[in-house]
């Protein structure tokens, strides 16, 4: 099914949601959201984006949504899609931004299919951007400076952007997270971030694998000694890396197989 064919389906608390009810939330910004693909009517790691809506929600709004009704809402969305299909499940409060919900305004959630995607083939370039999201362990909505950066890195050659904290390691990118490989061991930044479903997908399929793994600060002058990246995020396990800033990143095919057979071997689960 082509992108022009497959249908976008946006659901409300497991209904079909009205301009009415979608056109407040074109000026929120206040609200949190997960992103998976959806295969064969299955999705990888479905346990790691309900954790994430469950603990995001508790941060955010002080309550959260059962399991079982996020599962029921998925259900909902994909009795309608294809088979595979892209799914967006996003949780905001009903008050709205700048105010301070109680207990009261439960929050509501919002459930959107769009076409399959894979994601880039790369290799990739990616800029540094000196920048810090705020409440990084959260997958938030209403983020300008991920465009922005994005933004900027095109225009001056590169692909796409990561980001440096004030002690100058490299956290994440825009909609990334970054792996590194030292020819044994997958590195994972120490940093803030958020943790990725793909990224906890590959954590505990790799720990199965036996494969070591390693979490270490890393910065601009690391750069050289590293033989292999890669970006990864919903769409893929695995985008190769070939250049960061200044530095030429050695290619490193088997580090990019080890982690996309590592992410097959996670199974699907229908919600």
């Amino acid at each position: 099914m082509s992108a022009a064919t497959h249908p976008y389906i946006t659901q409300r608390n497991a209904q079909s949601a009205s301009a009415a009810d979608l056109a407040p939330l074109a000026f929120a910004g206040y609200a949190h959201f997960t992103a998976m693909q959806v295969r064969d009517g299955g999705i990888r790691g479905l346990d790691l984006h309900l954790e994430r809506l469950r603990n995001a929600s508790q941060r955010l709004f002080g309550q959260s949504h059962a399991d079982e009704e996020i599962h029921a809402a998925l259900r909902a969305a994909l009795e309608q899609a294809p088979a595979d299909t892209s799914l967006m499940a996003t949780v905001y409060s009903p008050a709205g931004e700048f105010t301070v919900a109680g207990p009261e305004h439960w929050p509501e959630l919002l459930v959107r299919t769009a076409p399959p995607s894979d994601g880039p083939q790369g290799p990739l370039s990616l800029a540094i951007a000196g920048h810090e999201r705020v409440l990084p362990e959260i997958k938030h909505v209403g983020e300008v400076a991920k465009t922005w950066y994005l933004r900027e890195a095109v225009a001056a050659g590169f692909d796409d952007a990561i980001f440096a904290d004030q002690r100058g390691r490299l956290s994440e990118a825009t909609i990334w997270n970054l792996a590194f490989w030292d020819g044994e061991s997958v590195i994972w930044p120490r940093a803030k971030m958020l943790a990725g479903t793909t990224q906890g997908i590959l954590q505990r399929q790799l720990a199965a694998l036996g494969v070591r793994q390693a979490v270490l600060s890393i910065d601009r002058q690391d750069l050289p000694r590293l033989a292999g990246a890669v970006v990864m995020n919903s769409w893929t396990p695995a985008v190769p890396v070939n250049r960061i800033a200044e530095v030429e990143i050695p290619p490193a095919p088997a580090f990019v197989e080890l982690l996309r057979s590592a992410f097959e071997a996670e199974p699907r689960v229908r919600p």
